[in-house]
């Protein structure tokens, strides 16, 4: 079956996450995803963690964006680039871009002159701030929208001072945020025919997804503090507890699970404390709750504890790194892990975060060399041979 976005052309002149992520939510949905990068490649394409892969220009970090999109190296600062744009935007539905705000104009191929050329095309613009407003062409990297958003304010434990999250939590956000948008876009475009700028903003995307924090703040003046591990909902039981040698988290929010909770651990007479009678009690008592639980479980191995307290169901799990997790027999059973054949051997990469019944994403094209398709885009274009080696010789791409 088809998958969802076949038939959808994107011209990608992303880079980094923000971007490159969400154009790749698209590709992995059948979208044909043109990344046009600059000469020698995008820069991400030599992240340091891995010199070999780096030098081969396929760094893990860039791999993990880039599956099913093909490549196109061309100049900007060339005329003849900017034409050859012009002439693939015609049969685009999307064009995906996160420059600060101004530069595509500058290029000669920012939305205004694009739409006039196509009047069906979704733009799509992601940057730190929007295209408006008075911090719209400040420089924003996820580090900085962590800072800004509050993110880091609430992460961590008070000791140790504000923590940004572990990952580029910012980034990813404003990319999935930018999919969903574009998605609405396309179909709008069903009900309006019309093209339209698509303007996602890092801070705003963020602040969208903290939307417990910002209300609670607006609603009653509480700030977010740093809870350390303890759940947003602040339920005594939904943190993280000292268990045999290690830790384990429980995210205990319900009566059911807490008294299943404190049975497995052998402390039913526990349920006859008034301390913990309900969880307004539990919260004032969460410290003598808290002994309660790390005493019952200071012997024995967390991975027993986890197994006894999920045959109870009771959620919890030890806290597993990396390689532990993508090696649960759920990620296989689910086919999220999908490997394709690199001209350097297979490489196994994510697949989407969801499974559709008719149609499901797939990796099925390994990322892409710098420029490996770009004869190939510039033929399916109308250029003839002697054009292509036309361009080729002004340096074009």
């Amino acid at each position: 079956m088809t998958r969802p976005f076949e038939g959808v052309r994107i011209l990608d002149f992303t880079r980094y996450f923000a971007g490159p992520f969400g154009t790749y939510q698209f590709a992995l949905q059948g979208a044909d995803v043109i990344k046009i990068e600059p000469p020698g490649g995008e820069e991400y394409r030599t992240a340091l963690l891995d010199q070999e892969w780096a030098d081969r220009k396929l760094a893990p970090a860039f791999m993990s964006l880039n599956a099913n999109k093909r490549s196109m190296m061309l100049d900007l600062r060339k005329p003849e680039a900017v034409e050859i744009i012009k002439r693939l935007v015609k049969d685009a539905d999307i064009v995906w871009e996160n420059f600060r705000p101004g530069v595509m104009d500058r290029l000669g191929i920012g939305y205004d002159t694009l739409s006039q050329i196509n009047p069906r095309l979704i733009y799509c613009a992601v940057s730190g701030f929007g295209q408006t407003g008075p911090a719209a062409k400040m420089a924003a990297f996820d580090g900085k929208i962590q800072a800004m958003s509050g993110i880091m304010t609430m992460t961590g434990v008070p000791e140790n001072g504000p923590m940004r999250a572990g990952f580029a939590v910012c980034d990813l956000i404003a990319a999935m945020t930018a999919a969903f948008a574009v998605s609405s876009a396309l179909y709008q475009r069903e009900h309006t025919g019309k093209s339209q700028m698509v303007d996602v903003s890092l801070l705003d995307s963020t602040l969208n997804f903290l939307t417990q924090h910002v209300t609670e703040y607006n609603v009653t003046g509480h700030v977010q503090k740093q809870y350390g591990n303890l759940s947003v909902t602040r339920k005594p039981t939904a943190d993280r507890f000292a268990c045999g040698d290690s830790f384990i988290v429980l995210a205990v929010l319900t009566e059911p699970q807490f008294v299943n909770l404190i049975k497995t651990l052998g402390r039913a007479d526990a349920l006859e404390d008034e301390q913990f009678a309900d969880w307004p009690a539990r919260t004032v008592n969460t410290l003598a709750l808290r002994a309660v639980i790390e005493e019952a479980m200071k012997d024995g191995d967390p991975d027993d504890w986890e197994q006894r307290l999920t045959d109870a169901d009771v959620p919890c799990s030890t806290i597993k790194s990396i390689d532990e997790a993508i090696a649960h027999p759920q990620i296989a059973h689910r086919e999220f892990l999908q490997t394709v054949d690199t001209d350097f051997g297979p490489v196994t990469l994510p697949g989407p975060g969801f499974r559709l019944e008719h149609g499901t994403g797939k990796v099925d094209r390994a990322p892409a060399l710098p420029g490996q398709h770009s004869e190939e885009i510039l033929s399916e274009a109308g250029y003839s041979d002697a054009e292509i080696e036309d361009l080729r010789a002004k340096n074009v791409f």
